[in-house]
């Protein structure tokens, strides 16, 4: 069978569509650092459901290369974003995970607070790749978008900087110290995914251009 125009949602679509799983993921792990051990673990598990809603979508897109003759960019570059697309997901279930398997109860306020800012980051990185990617079509038009999430990432640089000063000075036990260390730099790698995508896509921009 050769290749053909397959049917269903456009590349367009299918990315933005796994953006959207993005922000329902952020919420989600927000929601979890004030939550109750148990309301943690439903919250992990819904958490797990969206992550679960991303991969789909990313096979969707892989699927639809493998049957794609034309592509609206190079074949390389739409799975790139697909794939980042899913890092940042998958980073995030990563987090709401170890909040739960490490039983991180009593954290300090101060820890806390940090902790976040963090996330606050990711939200608004989700929030942002959400809205911009139904504009991907015209990428030279998110210029405002990657320099966006730059600005993010570098504020999220110094939240995590802040939150492991913050932890090592805390006075807690050393595990407890390991595990939130744990958190905070999945977090950082999170922070850091959005700002790949938002890279690739400025380099899309240009290439196309």
């Amino acid at each position: 069978m050769g290749l053909r125009k397959p049917e269903g949602p456009s590349f367009f679509d299918l990315l933005s569509s796994q953006a959207r799983e993005l922000v329902t993921g952020a919420g989600l792990l927000a929601a979890m650092l004030g939550a109750s051990p148990t309301e943690r673990v439903a919250l992990r598990d819904n958490l797990h459901e969206v992550e679960h809603a991303g991969d789909e979508i990313n096979h969707q897109v892989v699927r639809r290369l493998n049957l794609s003759f034309v592509t609206p960019f190079d074949r390389e570059d739409l799975g790139f974003l697909a794939a980042r697309l899913d890092d940042c997901m998958d980073l995030m279930d990563e987090a709401g995970d170890l909040i739960v398997l490490y039983g991180l109860t009593d954290i300090p306020d101060d820890v806390a607070v940090l902790l976040a800012a963090q996330v606050d980051v990711l939200t608004r990185c989700a929030e942002q790749t959400a809205e911009a990617m139904p504009g991907l079509k015209s990428p030279l038009s998110l210029r405002d978008y990657w320099v966006e999430i730059n600005r993010l990432e570098n504020e999220g640089d110094q939240a995590y900087r802040m939150t492991l000063t913050t932890l090592f000075d805390s006075g807690l036990d050393p595990i407890t110290i390991i595990k939130l260390k744990d958190v905070v730099e999945v977090l950082e790698r999170c922070a850091d995914a959005f700002e790949d995508l938002a890279n690739g896509i400025e380099t899309i921009a240009v290439k196309e251009s």
